[in-house]
């Protein structure tokens, strides 16, 4: 009897993204180097039937009761690849900005065995649509996210702090700790630098998003992620932002209707 591949995992995290995920689900390959790929939606609270668009693509939904913030959405989304079985995990955003094509490049040096987490960076040569203002401070964050990583874990390589497209081995999502509910993108990255798994990138294309509404500005952004940070780094984890030791609190029980087979 032939033994099914392990499957990769790959999730998105959406808040009130109607207009963009059914779309999004679509693209997601139905398998990658010979493992079939599982799509879910981690419908962090909406109420403009996300959770209700993703599962009519084909993806499974799991449904916050309501808004937690994307770090909440990503732990959530690990837990659950986890709990799979995932010979790896990655995870994109849900508004358009990503190309779900595109998974084989994450996951690709994750399954060769050459890295356990790998981003995706806008700034690495790939074709890339972004607002000059959002270029600058994706910019300023990386210099900073580059510059601590060098100095604390001689990690001298990263070009995009803030990407929304990273994958990550079974042991290295099994491992990873978002410490704040608002977001995930520097702490998670200082988190797996802290205990030893490799970090690589690979140039992914990027184009702003077309629907819906970011819910990054810049100074709020910062003023939510740089404690967390600070708390990440001198592992003070009871200073997080919101943390819950269950990933699942205040979910409904996973949801996974196909009501539309999904191709690849």
């Amino acid at each position: 009897m032939t033994r099914t591949a392990a499957p990769i995992t790959v999730f998105m995290p959406a808040f009130d993204e109607v207009e963009a995920v059914a779309g999004m689900v679509r693209r997601v390959p139905a398998a990658v180097l010979g493992h079939p790929v599982r799509c879910i939606v981690v419908d962090d609270g909406s109420a403009d039937g996300t959770a209700e668009a993703a599962a009519d693509a084909g993806a499974e939904v799991v449904r916050f009761a309501a808004n937690r913030g994307l770090g909440a959405a990503v732990r959530a989304g690990l837990a659950e690849a986890v709990q799979a079985g995932s010979v790896a995990v990655a995870f994109l955003d849900a508004d358009g900005e990503y190309a779900p094509e595109e998974l084989e490049r994450l996951v690709a040096p994750i399954l060769a065995g050459a890295a356990d987490y790998v981003v995706g960076s806008r700034f690495a040569g790939g074709p890339r649509s972004m607002r000059p203002a959002r270029w600058a401070g994706n910019r300023a964050l990386t210099l900073w996210v580059r510059g601590t990583a060098r100095r604390r874990f001689a990690e001298p390589g990263i070009t995009d702090g803030q990407s929304g497209y990273r994958a990550l081995s079974a042991a290295a999502a099994a491992a990873a700790e978002v410490v704040h509910d608002f977001n995930y993108a520097q702490v998670l990255t200082f988190d797996l630098l802290a205990k030893g798994f490799r970090y690589a990138e690979v140039p992914i294309s990027y184009r702003f998003r077309t629907t819906g509404t970011s819910f990054v500005c810049l100074l709020p952004y910062l003023r939510r992620v740089v404690p967390a940070v600070r708390a990440e780094l001198r592992g003070e984890r009871s200073e997080a932002d919101g943390l819950s030791g269950d990933p699942y609190q205040e979910l409904h029980q996973p949801r996974r209707l196909h009501r539309a087979a999904r191709h690849g």
